[in-house]
């Protein structure tokens, strides 16, 4: 798996529950052939990152398939969360 690109955006928190940042990201991944998570229509992963005294975390993710946003029930593992948590954390503000 290879991050190839994303999109992000800062979520409003209109009534003020929620203490920090959040922020919504969608990464373009580049899946092997031969891995059970590709598809090929695409493959994203949706990250939601929280930011609260300058520490970030995942909050919640899930992969789907970019064509039709259908949900893939996979999980990260330990050295993809933390690759996926860094590139998050070096692009919230691009």
């Amino acid at each position: 798996m290879e991050i190839i690109g994303h999109t992000v955006e800062k979520l409003e928190d209109p009534f003020g529950l929620l203490s920090g940042d959040r922020y919504e990201f969608f990464l373009d991944l580049d899946i092997d052939e031969d891995d059970e998570l590709y598809s090929e229509k695409g493959v994203g992963l949706r990250v939601l990152l929280a930011v609260d005294n300058h520490e970030a975390k995942i909050s919640n993710y899930h992969f789907y398939e970019k064509e039709s946003e259908k949900v893939f029930d996979f999980a990260l593992e330990d050295d993809e969360e933390e690759e996926v948590l860094q590139y998050c954390k070096e692009n919230i503000n691009k």
